[in-house]
Formats: C-alpha cells, sequence, structure tokens
C-alpha cells in the first residue's frame, strides 16, 4: 500500500434501510462485518437479530469505475428474540458473529450466532419457477384428480431474481454461557464456538451433538480468576486453534494431543512492567479479539490500549506492540466509569498480512503499516465521507497549543465507536461499521 491515508469512501448506507438515519435505533446497530472468501459479498449483523448481505457490483463498460460499489443483495431474519425459563433469562437475538464458508456451488452459507444458537444459513438465487403441475393449479390450490383428463409436463418459465435465505441447520443448547466466538476450521468439515468457560467442536452435519474442547471452569466458581475473550482456529492446519482471556494471555491447542485441550501447546505472555501496573491493569490487559494472520505465521491481539503482533514461535512478548490510543491513558478513570473501558474493540489484518487496522472513539479508526512502521487515524462520518473525497488524517492533541486540524483528548466523543471492522481477502477495501452505519472505503491506489 502506497499511502495508508489514500482512502476514499464510496458508499454509505444506514443498517435501518426503513427508518431515517437520525434514528439510532438500538436493533439497527451493527454488531458484527465480515466478507467472505473472495469478497464479493459482505455480510453484516445487528442487535436485531438481522443480517443484510451486500453484494458488489460487476464492472460494465459504460461504467468501469462503478466496480467496487456494494449494493443490498438480501435481508433476513437470523435470530429472534428468547426466553429462558429454566434460568429466567431473555436470550437477545443480537448477532455476535458471521462467519462465511466457502463457497462449493451456487449457493452461499454462513454461520450466525447470538449468545447461545448457532444457524448456518444457505443465500441462494432463483429466476425461474416451474408452471403446469398436474394435481395443483396455478394459485397453488389442489385439483380434484376425477377432473384431470389430459397429463401435462410441468415447464421451468423466467422469473424475476429472488434471493432466498434458509436456515439449513442449527446448532443450540449447548452453552451456559455467552458465545463470544465462531470460527471455521480449514478441514471444512467442523467449526468451533466459545463462550466465557468452554469451547465447543461441532461438526456441520450433527447439530444434537458437540464436543467439548476446552472446558476452564473451576470447581468452585468464586475460584475463577479468568474467562474466555475470543478463539479462531489456524487457517491451514486443522488441528491447531487458539484462545484468549481476560488476563490478557494467549493459549495455543493442538487436538491431537488430547480430547480436551486443557493443556495448552505454547502459552504467550507479556509480563508487565511493574512500574506501570495500576487499579485498571487487569482490566485494560484483557484481550478483546484474536486474529491469526492469512499465512498462520503469525497472532495479532487486541486490548484495550494496543495491538500486539506475535510469532507463533515466540512465547515470552510480542514481536509488534501499536499503540492505538495511548491518549486514554490519563482518562481511565473516567473511561471506568462511563462502562466504555469494557468496550471489546477487533483487529484486522489486510489480505497480505502487511497492514492492520483497528477502531478506537469518536468514529475514529487506525491503520498501521508493518513495514514502514507509519500509522494513521482515519474518520468514519457523514460529514467527512462525501463520495470520493480522499479521507483526511485526523490527529488528537493531549495537552499543550492545539492545531486547526487537531482534536482535542478532551472532546473526543465516546459515544461514537469503531468495534467492528473487516477487510477484503485480496484488495484494499475496508468496511467499517459506525454505530448504525456502514462505511466502505476504497484505497484510491486501485
Amino acid at each position: 500500500m502506497k499511502c495508508l491515508s489514500r482512502y476514499l469512501p464510496y458508499l454509505l448506507r444506514p443498517h435501518g434501510a426503513l427508518r431515517s438515519a437520525s434514528c439510532h435505533a438500538q436493533a439497527d446497530i451493527i454488531s458484527t462485518v465480515e466478507f467472505n472468501h473472495t469478497g464479493e459479498l459482505l455480510a453484516t449483523g445487528d442487535k436485531g437479530g438481522r443480517v443484510v448481505i451486500f453484494q458488489r457490483e460487476q464492472e460494465s463498460k459504460n461504467q468501469p469505475h462503478r466496480r467496487g460499489e456494494y449494493n443490498v443483495y438480501s435481508t433476513f431474519q437470523s435470530h429472534e428474540p428468547e426466553f429462558d425459563y429454566l434460568k429466567s433469562l431473555e436470550i437477545e437475538e443480537k448477532i455476535n458473529k458471521i462467519r462465511w464458508l466457502p463457497q462449493q456451488n451456487a449457493a452461499y452459507f454462513l454461520l450466525s450466532t447470538n449468545d447461545k444458537t448457532v444457524k448456518l444459513w444457505k443465500v441462494s438465487e432463483r429466476d425461474k419457477r416451474p408452471e403446469g403441475y398436474n394435481l395443483k393449479d396455478e394459485d397453488g390450490r389442489l385439483r380434484d384428480p376425477s377432473m384431470i383428463t389430459v397429463l401435462r409436463v410441468p415447464v421451468l418459465r423466467p422469473m424475476d431474481l429472488m434471493v432466498e435465505a434458509t436456515p439449513r441447520r442449527v446448532f443450540a443448547n449447548a452453552h451456559t454461557y455467552h458465545i463470544n466466538s465462531i470460527s471455521v476450521n480449514s478441514d471444512y468439515e467442523t467449526y468451533m464456538s466459545a463462550d466465557d468457560l468452554r469451547i465447543n467442536l461441532w461438526n456441520f452435519e450433527i447439530t444434537n451433538q458437540s464436543f467439548n474442547i476446552v472446558d476452564i471452569k473451576p470447581a468452585n466458581m468464586e475460584e475463577l480468576t479468568e474467562v474466555i475473550t475470543a478463539a479462531e482456529f489456524h487457517p491451514h492446519h486443522c488441528n491447531t486453534f487458539v484462545y484468549s482471556s481476560s488476563k490478557g494471555t494467549i493459549r495455543l491447542c493442538d487436538m491431537r494431543t488430547a480430547a480436551l485441550c486443557d493443556r495448552h501447546a505454547k502459552f504467550f505472555e507479556e509480563p508487565e512492567d511493574p512500574s506501570n501496573r495500576s487499579f485498571f491493569s487487569e482490566i485494560i490487559s484483557s484481550i478483546s479479539d484474536v486474529k491469526f494472520s492469512h499465512s498462520g505465521r503469525y497472532i495479532m491481539t487486541r486490548d484495550y490500549l494496543t495491538v500486539k503482533v506475535w510469532d507463533l514461535n515466540m512465547e515470552n512478548r510480542p514481536i509488534e506492540t501499536y499503540q492505538v490510543h495511548d491518549y486514554l491513558r490519563s482518562k481511565l478513570c473516567s473511561l471506568y466509569e462511563n462502562d466504555c473501558i469494557f468496550d471489546k474493540f477487533e483487529c484486522v489484518w489486510n489480505g497480505s498480512d502487511s497492514v492492520i487496522m483497528t477502531g478506537s472513539y469518536n468514529n475514529f479508526f487506525r491503520m498501521f503499516d508493518r513495514n514502514t512502521k507509519r500509522d494513521v487515524t482515519l474518520e468514519a462520518s457523514r460529514e467527512n465521507s462525501k463520495p470520493r473525497a480522499i479521507l483526511k488524517p485526523r490527529k488528537v492533541c493531549v495537552g499543550g497549543k492545539r492545531r486547526k486540524d487537531e482534536i482535542s483528548v478532551d472532546s473526543l466523543d465516546f459515544s461514537k465507536k469503531i468495534l467492528h471492522t473487516a477487510w477484503h481477502p485480496s484488495e484494499n477495501i475496508i468496511a467499517v461499521a459506525a454505530t448504525n452505519n456502514l462505511y466502505i472505503f476504497q484505497d484510491k491506489v486501485n
């Protein structure tokens, strides 16, 4: 990538298509964003349990510049609110994660999960319909068999394109705690789902049984010191996965060693600097996201203030540490009081593992170039995102005299936060979720 800041927006849509843009309905807040393996489709899930899929425009000779625009392809209700009568608990419909399966035929498959239930969805197109049934009339009503005098051969007639989403599998009743991660294995036959204390391994064909592969629940819950925060399979080795914890540690597990992976193969932890120890140390060291690089050589983790890159062959410290918003270190007390300190930011790699991206407050998101060590802060907002206008880098002023183009750390809006981002698997196209708006930016170099 020649210049990190040469990103321009070219699509901006409120997630609640039927609501006014100013109405920040709670149900419209985007809770996950995910490109499929080719980047042709982009799925978003929201707090209302809906999944919206955007499809990329095909390039036309008349309008070559329109290649890359994403338009709504399909919208469906994935999860409904439920009630657990045994525990007297409401189960939210909010979509926690979406994961695509590689495309095998004309249909697309994706997994979506709320706090308790994972569903496998099939998204397919129909542009023909059968006509000329013998036992039914055109309205679908059954005909009287005694009135049928001729045998008709049903034919397929063209119709307007319809995109249908149908649930093919429902994987339920396996988690006592809230599901925070799902990850598809590289064998494409199994996937895992992780909650606060356990990780389960599922086969796509079996919905009524899963294998518990990690269980960190202590015999006495008063002895509980950490919870699982995220988990992911290795991109190439189907036996290997990692999970992160609220203590800032990462465990790499090998499913070949034992059926229950309570003993890790590798343990990644950075020793804490005693001089930086404070009341908030444990909270801000909790890892909110963990991602393998596409090559499978590195792991990226996001905690409250930093993004770290770990080499699988070096467990004692990360090889790279990037400060996302170090200027918030002096504001941890007020962030604790307004609960922002518990926000779970995600992080993503670009297609070549050379640039990483993560979100911040004030609708800012950060990019770090691993080769040049340059970084940039960009903003996803309606005011700054005129179509095809290049995004201007933003700077935060901590103290002293503020320059004209800088924003003071005291005037940051903590209600506007970029928690969820996604990067196209092969191109410099990024998707950024800002509350109930989805922004898609494209590198001008393209």
